[in-house]
């Protein structure tokens, strides 16, 4: 076995509407959330969500699929750091 991440990008999307729901694809991991903040990893850097009563609905890593809901105040990006995982990655090694 080689070790190693795997190199192929996701296809990365997002889709605001109403600044109540948000679509994302491309997400490779989830870092933390709470109802003000939701921290994701995708291919063109970690995302951050900010606003009011944020809910995850659906979360696919498989796929790369988010939805949230909440008052959505702010998305941010920064560049991908070196991690060991996120949340989700560490919850089921």
């Amino acid at each position: 076995m080689t070790e190693g991440k795997n190199t192929v990008q996701m296809p990365h999307q997002l889709i605001l509407e109403d600044r109540r729901a948000l679509t994302v694809s491309g997400v490779s991991d989830v870092d933390s959330f709470d109802e003000v903040t939701v921290t994701v990893y995708t291919d063109m850097g970690e995302l951050t969500v900010k606003g009011e009563g944020l809910h995850i609905n659906r979360l696919n890593i498989e796929t790369g699929e988010l939805t949230l809901e909440g008052s959505i105040q702010s998305l941010t990006y920064a560049e991908v750091p070196s991690r060991s995982g996120g949340f989700f990655g560490r919850l089921f090694k």
